[in-house]
């Protein structure tokens, strides 16, 4: 697979104009985008770059992260603060992901999309308010793992790490999540399934293959 260098600048541009002329694969008015990576990648810098990028075009769109979607401390610390597989299969509510974001979405939807469910700093629901996304506006979704869950994404954008440069840029507080991300890697295979993979293992000199 070869890759070319290229600037976050230029990479939110191109994805922004691959975008613009994105079809539904269900022939809905809503454009869904996957920026999958892990924590450490900072998916959700690239997600704000395609959303600008969208803007200046005159193309709406929503930004939304999976971390607003996590389950309560009780469900998912129910074993432990370190619990691997909690954290691969059950740490983000993927029902109220369907509910909430992509159902308004589906054809015949109403494009009000609720941007987050629960805080977890507070622990508490955050009771957001819907926003409505016109037709023909952008869902942009980032977060981890979200290539396993079968979510109806029109286009996916994986923000690869190699395991060297994931280890050194988790805190080492969240070293224990790193055997989550290698079973991604060997059951899902993110680099290998996605529409568009970035490469960023030198976050100032990133390279894109799509």
């Amino acid at each position: 697979m070869r890759f070319e260098a290229i600037t976050w600048d230029r990479l939110g541009d191109l994805l922004a104009e691959r975008v613009a002329t994105l079809k539904t694969a269900d022939d809905g008015s809503w454009p869904r985008v996957a920026l999958d990576g892990a924590p450490a990648a900072r998916p959700e810098d690239l997600a704000e770059r395609v959303a600008e990028a969208l803007r200046v075009r005159g193309r709406p769109s929503l930004v939304v992260g999976t971390e607003g979607f996590l389950r309560p401390a009780s469900v998912r610390l129910e074993h432990g603060h370190q619990d691997v597989e909690a954290y691969y299969d059950g740490w983000y509510d993927t029902g109220a992901l369907w509910r909430e974001v992509f159902g308004p979405l589906d054809p015949g939807g109403n494009g009000r999309v609720l941007p987050d469910l629960w805080d977890p700093v507070t622990d508490r629901a955050t009771r957001s308010p819907h926003v409505p996304l016109p037709p023909g506006g952008v869902l942009l979704l980032h977060g981890p793992l979200l290539l396993r869950h079968w979510f109806p994404f029109d286009l996916s954008v994986h923000v690869s790490l190699s395991p060297g440069a994931l280890r050194r840029r988790t805190p080492e507080s969240g070293h224990w999540t790193l055997p989550a991300f290698e079973r991604y890697e060997r059951e899902t295979d993110p680099a290998g399934t996605a529409d568009v993979l970035v490469r960023a293992d030198d976050p100032r000199h990133p390279a894109w293959h799509g």
